[in-house]
């Protein structure tokens, strides 16, 4: 087993495209979001507030990409994870930037996590739609 691993992660030219096309998928449906994606750290890589988009959901969508970066699902499947499950459902609000509901999709590349995509500012499921959108911008 190796010292050292070597892991790829979005570039700013990939990060650059998913924003482009996440916010074009926002726009074709008519939701003004806030859209973050970040390195598979969970490092911010790039970020778009559209006009009119929520200020809160600035820092959701942050935090959805560093959820899925941290954990390696998306936003939306951890309710049912959780739901079932008292003691970690109420122990979760105590987790810094954890978000459990749509928006936040991971960006593969080449079948490789290589960073996250956060949308907030829509309903759960237009966030997760355009989010959806805006990591399909990496497929090869």
């Amino acid at each position: 087993m190796p010292d050292v691993l070597q892991q790829r992660s979005i570039s700013f030219d990939g990060a650059a495209r998913v924003l482009a096309e996440a916010t074009a998928e926002a726009a074709r449906i008519g939701v003004a979001v806030c859209v973050a994606v970040a390195d598979r750290a969970g490092h911010l890589v790039a970020f778009g507030r559209m006009d009119g988009a929520p200020l809160l959901s600035a820092q959701i969508a942050q935090d959805k990409a560093y959820t899925v970066s941290a954990f390696g699902l998306s936003t939306h499947e951890w309710w049912d994870l959780v739901r079932d499950e008292p003691a970690l459902l109420h122990g979760m609000v105590k987790t810094d930037r954890l978000i459990i509901f749509g928006g936040g999709v991971p960006l593969i590349r080449g079948g490789e996590t290589v960073g996250a995509v956060g949308v907030s500012g829509g309903s759960s499921e237009q966030d997760r739609q355009i989010a959806t959108a805006g990591a399909a911008a990496l497929t090869p």
